[in-house]
């Protein structure tokens, strides 16, 4: 009977000792896996991924600097965060006191990244499993530019930019894309990678450019003006009218046949100039025609003289609409 007993006592014991020896394997398992240091990282880049600012700012328990906080939710988070492939975490690094670093390579437009966090442990739960949060940081900050705007656009937000200049709080890793795309300015983009809370980011500057179409506008309201200046000119029968062109002659000129006409058109540049935008001097040719009779002799004979001329004009943009006052000086 005591052997029976025994037998049984060691079956029992054994269980036990099975039982203690799967306990603590499945604590390190967890440990290892949803309550190790990557769990609160892959929550966090499942919140970056779905646009979830508000989610990923109390996982990473950051704080917000004063700027402007467009890129922080919605489409310009997950614009930032997708363009992230290839993400592999790498073995918690321990650090001083109850912190680890967590590695994570990844790959943004072909080019290879890594960012480290920084986690501490918070304590445990159910006595046996570890709780892990990121250590509190500012978030990082990105500055963008723009040349003689006020708005542009950054992660495919519209944001304003007063003075031409803006300063934006991120998450990181990410990327952040600003352009500026309107009907008579633009700006090729301009990009910048976030790879940490510490690493310094340069600052995106956007070298805003006279579209196409705001230069056929504003060669539209010049060829106007030109084109007004010679059918008045001829119909007031005036040699040196009120426009940038003019011929000065000693013979008289037969009343009625005087005609002028722009035969070189001037070409537009428009370029930025003190904080406005200006349009270059404008050249271009005119004739006058028409018959004169020459002072000394009587004789009379064709008048038909082709000008260069000169002048400047201030542009005025609005977000629609172009205007030209000509600067003509006599």
């Amino acid at each position: 009977m005591s052997q029976a007993l025994v037998r049984i006592a060691a079956g029992w014991l054994l269980g036990l000792m099975l039982a203690v020896a799967a306990a603590i394997v499945a604590v390190n398992v967890v440990n290892n896996t949803v309550a190790s240091p990557h769990q609160p990282v892959r929550e966090y880049l499942a919140a970056l991924e779905s646009g979830d600012g508000g989610k990923a700012l109390g996982l990473l328990r950051a704080t917000v600097p004063p700027t402007d906080p467009s890129m922080l939710d919605g489409t310009a988070l997950q614009t930032a965060a997708s363009r992230i492939t290839n993400v592999k975490l790498g073995k918690p690094e321990p650090q001083d006191g109850n912190r680890v670093s967590v590695p994570m390579d990844y790959t943004i437009d072909g080019s290879q990244l890594s960012t480290s966090f920084l986690l501490e442990k918070t304590g445990t739960e159910w006595l046996f499993f570890n709780t892990w949060a990121f250590v509190p940081a500012p978030l990082p900050v990105v500055e963008v530019n723009v040349v003689n705007s006020v708005e542009a656009t950054v992660n495919g937000v519209p944001v304003n930019m007063p003075d031409g200049k803006n300063s934006f709080a991120v998450f990181y890793p990410g990327e952040y894309e600003a352009s500026l795309n309107g009907a008579y300015f633009s700006a090729a983009a301009s990009r910048a990678t976030v790879t940490g809370r510490n690493v310094p980011v340069a600052p995106l500057t956007l070298l805003t450019q006279a579209t196409q179409q705001l230069k056929d506008d504003v060669g539209a309201k010049v060829r106007e003006f030109l084109d007004t200046c010679a059918a008045e000119a001829t119909k007031e029968q005036r040699l040196q009218p009120d426009c940038p062109f003019y011929h000065v002659s000693r013979n008289n000129i037969t009343a009625g046949t005087i005609k002028w006409a722009v035969t070189e058109y001037p070409e537009i540049n428009i370029e930025p100039f003190d904080g406005r935008w200006v349009v270059a001097p404008l050249d271009g040719k005119a004739k006058v025609t028409g018959q004169q009779q020459d002072s000394f002799s009587g004789a009379y004979f064709p008048l038909n003289e082709e000008v260069a001329f000169s002048f400047t004009t201030r542009l005025d943009v609005g977000a629609d609409a172009v205007n030209l006052t000509p600067q003509l000086s006599y």
